[in-house]
């Protein structure tokens, strides 16, 4: 392989994901990823052990955006204004570059993604996002607000179905209704 070792590894990630997407996560195997990409599954071998870990990887980098999404807000007052802020930043992570080919996959393979340790991760980070979402407004309804506020972002990946609609159109319909929702989140106004 004359490529360097990240962009080889970028490579299979963006393979697989593909090949996950289109067939499911169980009906992919390394072989498949490996003849797509024209290299031999020792090579594959040598950047990723399992499908796990090609998923861990582009996980990962969602993760850590998260990470950085949530300490962010806990150094924030509990306001409208920060719950606003953080939608919107976790909303511009989402949109950018593979995410959203990321998200369908997620969408596409729930089942699997909730066996692994990624999927796994993602749930805890979903849940401290919420928190953070509701920090203030410990109400049962807050912290149904909160999470559907998230929802709102993912599932206009799946759930808004207007042929032509651009990314950036899908992105202002989720913000428009989770600012619906963290509105009543809260006392301020």
């Amino acid at each position: 392989m004359s490529e360097s070792t990240g962009g080889t590894r970028q490579r299979i990630q963006a393979v697989a994901l593909e090949l996950f997407t289109e067939q499911g996560y169980e009906k992919t195997s390394l072989r498949e990823i490996a003849e797509r990409l024209n290299v031999t599954k020792a090579a594959l071998y040598y950047h990723f052990k399992s499908k796990d870990e090609i998923v861990t990887s582009f996980v990962d980098d969602r993760l850590r955006r998260m990470d950085e999404l949530i300490a962010w807000a806990a150094e924030q007052p509990a306001t409208l204004a920060t719950r606003r802020a953080l939608i919107a930043q976790y909303a511009d992570a989402m949109f950018a570059g593979e995410l959203p080919k990321v998200m369908r996959f997620f969408e596409q393979n729930q089942t699997v993604l909730k066996s692994l340790a990624a999927g796994q991760q993602m749930r805890d980070r979903m849940m401290r996002l919420a928190g953070e979402l509701s920090r203030g407004d410990d109400s049962p309804a807050a912290q149904l607000r909160a999470a559907l506020t998230l929802f709102a972002v993912h599932s206009s990946w799946f759930a808004v179905r207007t042929p032509g609609v651009t990314d950036e159109e899908r992105k202002k319909i989720a913000l428009e209704v989770a600012e619906e929702l963290l509105a009543k989140i809260g006392d301020e106004g």
